[in-house]
């Protein structure tokens, strides 16, 4: 398989102050805009077969700012759906729960339309963004894959892709505005790059 290209959008004003965000559509901020414009000669040195983007105006708009065209927007790369802790920072949850962790605890049960994911139903939207990249690439003339979309799916991710559970994408930090890299090494996947800023 080719590699799989990990992009994490650029800054917005939650992500800079800690607050979960998962259906919450909130812009990029201008650093982060800057974030995603920087993107674009690390992306420019692979060859792009297919590019996979979350419904997101932040993740939409940083593969705009990086010079990705044709771009496919994939229900299945929407964050984490955080349930009642959409906009709450893990500090405010840690008052009432001071042992909490997103990947071990869940989240609270949020409103009808967004009750919230443990891991491994995260793990198998990403199982399925896996199953439709390599049918993609299986009907290309070559070239890799990107993916545009938010920090804790793509962690969720990189761990399905790797073969572990779910819950190991706790593992693996990533920061706004970077690129990652998965490719393999004698037929396994392997983590090639993670979590590369461009260069200033």
């Amino acid at each position: 398989m080719s590699d799989l290209i990990l992009v994490r959008h650029g800054e917005t004003e939650w992500s800079l102050s800690g607050r979960h965000t998962s259906w919450t559509d909130l812009p990029l901020t201008a650093n982060g805009e800057a974030q995603a414009r920087a993107l674009a000669p690390l992306l420019g040195e692979h060859k792009i077969a297919v590019t996979l983007v979350s419904p997101m105006t932040r993740a939409q708009d940083t593969a705009k700012l990086a010079g990705l065209d044709n771009v496919c927007v994939d229900p299945d790369l929407h964050e984490w759906d955080y349930g009642a802790y959409e906009g709450v920072t893990t500090r405010e949850i840690h008052r009432t729960r001071p042992t909490w962790n997103l990947w071990t605890d869940g989240v609270a049960p949020g409103p009808e339309e967004h009750p919230g994911e443990t891991p491994e139903e995260v793990g198998v939207r990403a199982d399925r963004v896996i199953a439709r990249i390599e049918a993609a690439l299986e009907n290309s003339t070559g070239g890799d894959a990107v993916l545009v979309a938010h920090a804790h799916f793509l962690r969720v991710l990189t761990a399905r892709r790797l073969g572990l559970p779910p819950a190991d994408g706790a593992l693996f930090q990533l920061a706004t505005g970077t690129i990652s890299r998965l490719s393999t090494e004698h037929g396994r996947p392997v983590v090639a790059t993670w979590n590369e800023h461009p260069r200033g």
